[in-house]
């Protein structure tokens, strides 16, 4: 917790999310990874708190996390409830971009971690064509199972030795949150977790465009994309986080403040 002792929260279901704007979520980043400190970024939306909400030990990781952005808009519209009121959508395909930009003006190399071969070849020409001063110090996919510890140590070892100062990771929620936790002080890095962005970025798969996503309708756009593997989740965890959003919503003592405001305007 000593990471983000300094860094300013709004609790959405327990869960601190930080409650900073886009560009200076992006600035702490870099600083860190300049520094090469050793620090978590989680990307957080819907599916990511409930996960949390059910799993306690996954709870305990975002807990910990040294930045929590507030990816989805349903995050950030209570955030706005609770107090938060200018707080923006930080997403993980913006923080993607803006971080390999400003990477690549600071000149901090860059790693990455996890999805298929295929995906991180098309991210790379992509990469080369928009950020071509982008130091990318290493394109790893990771295996299905489980790696032994002595391929861990030598992961670890050729991310440390690379010198890179940011690691994107996709291995999908809450399996890249609980790897970069477990590897919080072993890799001198930020980490990140940027779970379906790489797709996305790669052109596997199309992202919403903006006036869906200031809507909060990124969820529908990715179920028309991918229905049958998306269609569970969304139904197993949209409407338990309505009911408890609406609960932390009226157990807040802003509540009183919300309406009269909302009657006002």
């Amino acid at each position: 917790m000593v990471g983000r002792a300094f860094l300013p929260t709004q609790r959405v279901l327990d869960f601190p999310i930080t409650a900073l704007g886009f560009d200076e979520q992006i600035r702490t980043i870099l600083r860190w990874a300049i520094a090469r400190d050793s620090k978590t970024v989680c990307v957080a939306n819907v599916h990511m708190l409930m996960e949390a909400y059910w799993n306690p030990d996954f709870g305990t990781v975002l807990k910990n996390a040294d930045l929590v952005t507030p990816d989805g808009m349903p995050l950030v519209w209570m955030m706005k409830l609770l107090g938060a009121r200018y707080q923006e959508r930080v997403p993980g395909m913006d923080i993607l971009l803006a971080s390999c930009a400003l990477a690549q003006q600071l000149n901090v190399s860059v790693f990455f971690v996890g999805s298929q071969t295929e995906i991180l070849s098309r991210m790379r020409q992509r990469l080369n064509q928009e950020f071509p001063n982008l130091k990318i110090a290493a394109m790893e996919p990771l295996p299905f199972c489980a790696m032994t510890s002595a391929e861990d140590k030598a992961l670890i070892e050729r991310i440390n030795s690379s010198g890179a100062g940011l690691v994107f990771v996709c291995l999908g929620c809450p399996k890249q949150e609980n790897w970069m936790a477990q590897h919080k002080d072993k890799i001198q890095a930020v980490m990140i977790g940027l779970g379906g962005v790489f797709s996305v970025y790669a052109g596997i798969h199309k992202r919403a465009p903006r006036v869906v996503r200031d809507l909060g309708l990124e969820w529908l756009y990715r179920w028309i994309q991918e229905p049958r593997r998306l269609w569970g989740r969304y139904t197993k965890t949209i409407p338990p986080f309505l009911w408890l959003a609406f609960k932390q919503l009226l157990t807040s003592s802003r509540l009183g403040l919300v309406f009269f405001e909302g009657i006002g305007d």
